[in-house]
């Protein structure tokens, strides 16, 4: 009888063993690699979504409080202590690029190297203060989420951070990495890689799907998830230019950062486009002209900024085309909230504007965020639109709708 209950115990303990190592997924494929019930899942973050890195060894400095050399690495993004006046001074300094005419690209100021910590991790877009505050929180909710749900992070769940002060053009090293992650990371958990990207990281993971020939994205794309994506760009990106723009924080004058601001190439890349923005919509307007997609040129030369115009000549064809990405789409954009739709001025352009709202998520107009739909029948696989009503551009990253949808992409045959 006790050898026929050790049996029993044994045959128990066996199974839960097996059960264990089923809900590990860490069942070994074919060819030796781990098999996995579940994809692995790469994360593509916005404008301003992950941290930056500055070493300095400047010639000169802008005030006597700023550093001039550092011997190792420190945050510039996203660190507070740095955005108070007086500070602000060096940050926007050490931040801001310089954009060449002749190169057609920006470099950084002499002495100034910035980089971007954290590919393949995670670390650098979960927060966007190191020191973890709140306010910095950004994908730390969706990451916690996988983990829970299994997912190990820097292992299956990785991140993808870039500069994100750049257009696409001027990353390519970015997309050689990412696409080298994605197949490692496919090969080593058998099977294909979820792409979620918020914000802008949608144009740039739409630009990197539209480089990639179809078997490629066949093998190694299950889907993307695009959360906030502004297809067609957004109206604040020409308040941003024009006297620009501090989001509510009172210690930042908009025109102390608006240089900062006016560097970024990205910026003028969110510019709205011809190809959905009705032509007769007045972006902006002034006691002198009104302004709409077709008067860009104009725009940049009265507000004597005409490298900006340069710079939209440079990024505006990278996505212009809306070309089908060649995956499983699912699009998820917020709605009812009162989002900058055009601006007017009484003194132009160092005043502030009386804003005008239309509908969107805040930051994203709805007419942008829903342009995926062009994708149905454009491309044979399926597009598929989520509306998240009463949801904020960033805080559709802490929504229980977002994380369960997300949840059903992941673990669906």
């Amino acid at each position: 009888m006790a050898s026929c209950h050790q049996l029993i115990l044994a045959l128990v303990q066996l199974c839960l063993l097996v059960l264990f190592v089923n809900c590990r997924t860490l069942n070994k494929c074919s060819d030796g690699n781990l098999c996995s019930d579940r994809p692995p899942v790469v994360l593509v973050p916005g404008d301003l979504g992950n941290q930056l890195e500055a070493k300095l060894d400047k010639p000169s400095v802008v005030h006597y409080i700023c550093y001039k050399k550092t011997e190792e690495y420190f945050t510039v993004w996203l660190n507070l202590e740095l955005l108070v006046p007086v500070a602000i001074d060096c940050w926007i300094d050490n931040v801001r690029l310089i954009y060449n005419r002749t190169t057609r690209s920006t470099e950084a100021p002499p002495g100034v190297d910035i980089r971007m910590p954290g590919f393949g991790q995670t670390y650098s877009l979960e927060y966007l203060d190191p020191s973890k505050r709140s306010v910095g929180m950004y994908f730390f909710t969706i990451v916690q989420a996988l983990v829970d749900w299994g997912y190990t992070r820097d292992a299956d769940v990785r991140g993808a951070p870039y500069d994100w002060r750049k257009a696409p053009n001027e990353n390519k090293a970015y997309f050689l990495a990412l696409q080298k992650m994605i197949e490692e990371m496919a090969e080593k958990y058998g099977g294909p890689v979820v792409l979620i990207a918020h914000s802008m990281g949608n144009m740039y993971t739409l630009y990197f799907l539209n480089q990639q020939p179809q078997a490629w994205k066949d093998k190694y794309i299950k889907a993307f998830v695009s959360l906030g994506p502004p297809w067609a760009g957004v109206a604040k990106t020409l308040r941003v230019v024009a006297t620009g723009d501090n989001n509510r924080i009172p210690l930042i004058s908009p025109l102390k950062i608006r240089s900062q601001q006016r560097s970024a190439v990205s910026t003028t890349w969110l510019f709205p486009y011809a190809h959905t923005w009705p032509s007769d919509m007045v972006l902006v307007s002034t006691p002198e002209a009104n302004y709409t997609v077709r008067d860009y040129k104009r725009f940049f030369t009265d507000i004597d900024f005409e490298d900006g115009w340069e710079m939209r000549q440079d990024t505006e064809p990278l996505v212009k085309a809306l070309e089908a990405p060649g995956v499983p789409v699912h699009c998820l954009y917020g709605t009812g909230i009162p989002t900058p739709q055009s601006f007017s001025y009484t003194s132009f352009p160092n005043g502030e504007p009386t804003v005008f709202n239309g509908d969107g998520d805040g930051t994203v107009n709805l007419l942008s965020a829903v342009q995926c739909k062009r994708w149905i029948g454009q491309q044979k696989q399926p597009v598929r639109l989520k509306e998240l009503p009463g949801t904020e551009h960033v805080a559709m990253l802490l929504n229980y709708t977002t994380v369960e949808y997300i949840k059903s992409v992941l673990f669906s045959p």
